[in-house]
């Protein structure tokens, strides 16, 4: 079910920054660059896409102001996204300015995990607080392959890292294809039981964007798999026991596998949509703000901030655009052929 517009209720101009449906929104994705130095076959094309301009792309100044003004409306919560953010220079320094700010109480980081063990420590150091890498597979051979070259040893050596400075829990995200890797669910499972004290397992359902010109990856080959079934496997091998381990209402829905103590998580936006929870925001790195995962709202923040507003008006137009999101996303039932808009690498995940 998609949540319902509360009749009669009037946009507030102060305190919680909520939307016309009654979601209180807490949850700030950042996203630092569209660039990455994967090529993953369901994110983006073999050829890569055409990255945005540097003079496109908001600095550290600009995203402080609107994660300063967004804070003031009650966001808590910021993970840096990409593309791979840890490939645009000096983001321990956003981090750190992040942390500064009044009212933030904890920044996370996804990435790919390539080039993130060497500056573990400088990352703890500037105010992170929890990182996810992305892991589809654990077979070298098949990951690289997935990946486009992507390097299996060097991201386990990230989340070795991430442990060792206390980055934790280190949640693994793992796209689940048909056809492709559902093998893994297994693999994975065993791979990070003797971790389970600093490890997570999240599985995640394939969702198709728009911007995919592979064939592959539109799904004409791969298949969809449904979190229910990633759940009747793993309950062939371990007892499922449901947990609340949520941190401000993510979208993951979380078991213990009682045998080893491992928590595995499941984000299913396609066959158990969380669109009546959502209390997430999505900030692209060239300014676009995303209220829903489908779709971008314009004028960008960047063209607003550099046209001189004020922070005062900043805020409002914050909460204008956030009073106008919409109920959900489309693609929530299978075989629609509805896709969301533009590429995961540039919407930030």
């Amino acid at each position: 079910m998609l949540p319902e517009r509360r009749p009669g209720v009037q946009r507030p101009t102060s305190g919680p920054l909520v939307d016309a449906f009654g979601r209180v929104h807490t949850y700030l994705r950042v996203s630092v660059t569209d660039r990455c130095n994967y090529r993953c076959a369901y994110c983006m094309p073999a050829a890569g896409l055409d990255w945005m301009k540097r003079e496109d792309l908001l600095t550290y100044e600009e995203i402080a102001r609107i994660v300063t003004a967004l804070a003031r409306c009650g966001i808590v919560r910021i993970r840096l996204t990409g593309g791979e953010p840890t490939v645009r220079k000096g983001l321990p320094d956003l981090v750190a300015r992040l942390a500064a700010i009044e009212g933030i109480t904890d920044i996370a980081m996804t990435t790919n995990g390539h080039l993130f063990a060497k500056d573990a420590a400088v990352f703890a150091r500037a105010g992170l607080r929890r990182l996810n890498v992305s892991i589809d597979s654990l077979d070298p051979v098949q990951f690289k392959r997935l990946t486009r070259g992507g390097d299996l040893a060097r991201v386990l050596d990230s989340v070795a890292a991430a442990r060792d400075q206390g980055l934790v829990p280190v949640k693994i995200n793992a796209v689940i294809i048909g056809n492709e890797n559902e093998d893994q669910v297994d693999a994975m499972v065993d791979h990070f039981a003797s971790d389970a004290a600093t490890t997570q397992v999240r599985f995640i359902e394939y969702m198709p964007f728009s911007a995919l010109a592979d064939g592959v990856a539109q799904g004409q080959s791969w298949k969809h798999v449904a979190a229910s079934r990633l759940r009747e496997r793993l309950a062939k091998r371990w007892t499922l026991e449901p947990v609340d381990v949520s941190q401000g209402s993510g979208p993951a829905k979380h078991w213990r596998l009682v045998e080893s103590g491992l928590i595995v998580g499941f984000i299913s936006p396609i066959t158990e949509h969380f669109c009546e929870s959502c209390n997430r925001l999505r900030l692209q790195a060239d300014g676009h703000l995303r209220t829903c995962l489908s779709r971008e709202a314009a004028p960008s923040l960047r063209d607003v901030i550099r046209a001189g507003i004020t922070d005062e008006a900043l805020e409002q137009a914050l909460r204008e655009r956030v009073w106008g999101k919409i109920a959900g996303h489309d693609a929530h039932e299978l075989g629609s052929g509805l896709a969301f808009d533009g590429a995961m690498t540039s919407v930030g995940g």
